[in-house]
């Protein structure tokens, strides 16, 4: 298959990039290499993947000298032309839509940035597959949209109308908008909400990396609400394959969905919603003290209060991957956080 992959210079886009790359696909990578993090680790995940940093040029179509079937481009999602003659020159069979403005915390401070990437920016992307006939969009959502949920472990069936960010309420606006486009134009839609993702070449603004940075550096790290949290930490290897598993599986109108009650995660459209979490969440304090032993090395810690945005507790209730493609990611946080570490000294020379 000939595959769009966006955010290809990203944590998740990179590795899924160098699966899809392997399993024989034809493959297009987009990125916009943005400046929310450091720019240097995404021209490193580009040269890992056999692209040349130095003949990147805005939109100009770069080979891998590590896979002649990956080429990379650098646009803006929201750059409406350059995207819809992208679709129309390359007539991708799938698409998967992992670039977004990432961050809840800087979705504080830069509002706008949300706006432009991951609703016009998604926009165009919907436009895109519909007019060029995409026969698949899968697409990047978020457990934060979760919001203020507190029925554990949280369902791809519950009710999300409480976002408490606006990284999340873009998230939420995605899944609403596809499903639009597969109700109205039949275009076949799946949504993947993402629980805590951290693995080698990971984001350095994610828990791992900054604790990780920190402990090695005698720095103290920061435990908001007191270190009193739950995360649900996926491992990339995981999320990865679940997305791989996913685009094989076209979603068809469920003829069984029933509008008297509504299930937000099927629908008479062709369109699904599935969670990907590790199904075991885990306390922040021992996700801490497994890194401490990895590292040989203690944290100082410096205990917080909550921050705004931000939730308590995540947990992936994933029966739907397990029904529908007999899937359930299950790497035990002890040995993502020891390959995470191996990754992080030898990348850092430490």
């Amino acid at each position: 298959m000939k595959i769009l992959v966006t955010g290809s210079a990203g944590f998740i886009g990179f590795h899924l990039v160098k699966k899809l790359a392997a399993e024989g696909h034809e493959i297009v990578g987009l990125d916009c290499i943005n400046e929310y993090y450091d720019v240097n680790l995404k021209y490193s995940r580009l040269t890992e993947s056999g692209i040349d940093p130095k003949a990147i040029e805005y939109n100009k179509p770069v080979t891998s000298a590590n896979h002649k079937n990956y080429s990379f481009i650098k646009l803006l999602l929201e750059d409406k032309e350059p995207i819809f003659e992208l679709f129309k020159r390359e007539k991708f069979d799938k698409v998967i839509n992992l670039a977004a403005q990432a961050g809840v915390r800087y979705s504080l401070e830069n509002p706008h940035c949300y706006i432009q990437s991951n609703i016009l920016g998604f926009l165009n992307i919907l436009e895109a597959c519909r007019y060029q006939a995409v026969k698949h969009l899968i697409y990047a959502s978020s457990s934060s949209v979760y919001g203020l949920n507190e029925k554990m472990p949280f369902s791809k069936r519950d009710n999300v109308d409480h976002p408490i960010s606006l990284y999340a309420a873009t998230k939420k606006s995605n899944e609403l908008m596809a499903h639009s486009y597969s109700y109205l134009f039949q275009l076949p839609t799946t949504g993947l909400r993402f629980f805590t993702v951290y693995g080698p070449w990971g984001r350095p603004d994610m828990a791992l990396f900054l604790f990780t940075k920190a402990i090695l550096h005698d720095e103290p790290i920061n435990l908001f609400n007191n270190g009193i949290m739950l995360r649900d930490f996926t491992f990339v290897d995981d999320i990865v394959k679940g997305i791989s598993k996913i685009k094989d599986k076209i979603p068809v109108a469920d003829e069984k969905w029933n509008g008297m009650h509504p299930d937000p995660s099927r629908s008479k459209a062709p369109y699904r919603l599935y969670n990907i979490g590790n199904n075991h969440p885990v306390k922040l304090l021992d996700f801490i003290e497994a890194l401490e032993i990895t590292l040989g090395k203690k944290a100082k810690k410096k205990f917080l209060p909550m921050q705004p945005g931000d939730v308590p507790a995540t947990f992936a209730d994933v029966e739907g991957l397990v029904k529908d493609f007999d899937y359930k990611p299950n790497t035990d946080f002890r040995e993502g956080i020891r390959r995470f570490v191996t990754w992080y000294r030898d990348y850092y020379k430490i």
